[in-house]
């Protein structure tokens, strides 16, 4: 299978995008972050070496401390794609930011976006 040109991007470039996203929708950074650390399991610091180095998505998702065992219960549509049915496990990871990146645009509480 060809390697995904999303794979390559930066994840600073995409998390300041999500930022952006975030914001025009009343949300903040800080929720922006609190999805990032509950999903990947980093903190400020590693999330700021991330964005600092600039480091692609294939290095973020393979340096995170600790994917969330609750990724599984992150179902639905991205880009016409349910995220739950996604074979490859990095676009998933990927596809599963953007869906709760989504939900906080769309006015979600955070506690039903963290699946709390």
């Amino acid at each position: 299978m060809a390697r995904q040109h999303i794979f390559d991007m930066s994840f600073a470039s995409v998390y300041r995008l999500y930022i952006q996203k975030a914001e025009r929708k009343e949300r903040t950074k800080e929720e922006v972050d609190e999805i990032i650390f509950w999903l990947t399991g980093y903190d400020e610091d590693g999330l700021a070496e991330q964005v600092e180095k600039e480091y692609d998505f294939t290095t973020f998702f393979a340096k995170a401390p600790k994917m969330n065992p609750n990724t599984e219960l992150i179902k639905g549509l991205v880009c016409g794609v349910r995220v739950e049915e996604i074979e490859d496990p990095l676009m998933q990871k990927i596809r599963y930011l953007d869906k709760l990146i989504d939900e906080l645009a769309k006015g979600k509480k955070m506690e039903k976006i963290l699946r709390s």
